[in-house]
């Protein structure tokens, strides 16, 4: 299995949401986070905006989904092409996972 995570422009997560949903991915973990990229920020006149509001979205996928899901993120919240900003998707794997209401391992019921 695989956690993939993305940090993306808050107006992407809706979009995200039901694009996800609709390819079967209903499983979704997501928060509000403050942070900045390679970008450093923006500037509005004479003030510098060096930490940019983002939504923090955690999806677990089988090994074999991992691509799907992927390049769907990247469809869905890629505001244009080589825009600054977009987000960053990070791939980890997940060595074990438990469902705590009957204590069971990597999904066996």
């Amino acid at each position: 299995m695989k956690l993939i995570t993305a940090i993306v422009r808050d107006s992407a997560v809706l979009p995200l949401q039901e694009a996800l949903a609709e390819a079967g991915h209903t499983g979704i973990s997501r928060w509000n986070v403050i942070g900045r990229g390679r970008q450093h920020g923006i500037k509005v006149g004479d003030v510098v905006y060096d930490e940019l509001a983002k939504t923090m979205l955690y999806i677990v996928a089988e090994d074999g989904e991992k691509d799907d899901v992927v390049d769907l993120i990247i469809r869905t919240a890629q505001s244009g092409e080589g825009n600054p900003g977009d987000g960053r998707i990070f791939v980890s794997d997940i060595a074990e996972s438990y469902t705590i209401s009957s204590r069971s391992k990597d999904g066996e019921e």
